[in-house]
């Protein structure tokens, strides 16, 4: 009987085996199958996680005070495109970490339009000439707050690694909801601001909406954002620095004149409740299980609540200095 146990163990084990090794093959085999290319496939892949950033509306840079870069990548729109076979990195081979900045040039002639490089008068081709159709951004935001007296609506321009995400928060919050001293706010909460006319290009994003046929131009549409409330003799006041919008247009007109001491007391005066936080603290306060909004009560669903604690991009600010790409899929 020790005999047969034994052969029938030995019987079921190669079984067993044969059952793990035919698993495998068909795992293997499914994916050579999704990843090998076919002769019908007609789109690339975003094998390097780019969309991990630039998938959202709003990615922008300054370059300077009046220059703009637009870095959202619609990705419907990318691969209904002439270039939506392509994956990112097939034009972009010098971006191999994050950040990556100062990368503006893209060479077609390197590897596609091989035939056509004698005919191209410049086969350097800036990247503003790429991917308009498939960026959305804010042009317009009638702010009635000092921040954007004197800041742009994108005004994060100084860190290089995180500006871009940082001024993608300007269709979505105020300022003051990442920036303000909490010290001495009574009753401090988040809840939205009353709409304000804004202009877009590309699609609309964020909580928007038209406003009536008689209110504005068709173009225009209105939008609100996350603001601070204080709550004082029982009555709830946006933290928004409003009252402070003349003394601001003035300093603007008056600053070139003004003397270093007296320049330096009224900067001081205009932010006198402002925070500057630590990247890592800034991300954690709203995208994690502490944060300080309640995204449930703001009106966000269970699954939009969990993706805004749990943000994926997050992770590529807070805990990475340099990441680089990993080349799972060069060929």
């Amino acid at each position: 009987m020790a005999g047969s146990y034994d052969q029938q163990r030995h019987s079921s084990n190669l079984t067993v085996g044969m059952m793990k090794n035919f698993l495998i093959s068909i795992g293997i085999g499914f994916l050579l199958f999704t990843l090998i290319p076919r002769a019908r496939v007609t789109y690339g892949m975003d094998v390097d996680g780019c969309l991990t950033c630039h998938k959202y509306p709003g990615l922008v840079r300054l370059e300077h005070p009046h220059a703009t870069k637009i870095l959202h990548i619609d990705e419907t729109k990318y691969l209904q495109g002439a270039h939506g076979k392509l994956n990112c990195r097939d034009c972009h081979p010098k971006i191999l970490q994050v950040p990556h900045t100062g990368i503006t040039d893209v060479d077609c002639s390197t590897k596609c339009h091989l035939k056509e490089k004698q005919s191209i008068r410049s086969k350097i081709v800036p990247l503003s000439a790429y991917h308009r159709r498939e960026q959305s951004y804010i042009t317009r935001l009638d702010s009635n707050s000092a921040c954007n007296t004197c800041h742009s609506i994108y005004p994060h321009s100084h860190d290089k690694t995180v500006r871009a995400l940082l001024n993608m928060h300007t269709g979505f919050t105020l300022c003051e909801v990442c920036h303000l001293d909490q010290t001495g706010i009574q009753g401090l909460f988040y809840g939205w601001k009353d709409p304000e006319e804004v202009s877009f290009s590309g699609e609309p994003f964020g909580s928007f909406f038209k406003p009536g046929k008689d209110s504005s131009p068709s173009d225009d549409h209105l939008i609100s954002r996350i603001a601070a409330y204080s709550v004082e003799n029982g009555k709830a006041r946006m933290v928004d620095h409003r009252d402070d919008v003349p003394k601001a247009e003035e300093f603007l007109r008056k600053e070139k004149q003004l003397g270093p001491a007296e320049k330096a007391r009224q900067m001081k005066y205009f932010h006198r409740d402002v925070a500057k936080k630590e990247i890592s603290v800034a991300c954690n306060g709203c995208h994690s299980e502490n944060s300080i909004l309640d995204f449930q009560k703001l009106g966000f669903d269970k699954n939009k609540t969990h993706n805004l604690k749990t943000l994926g991009i997050k992770g590529l600010v807070t805990k990475y200095k340099t990441f680089y790409f990993p080349h799972l899929f060069d060929q």
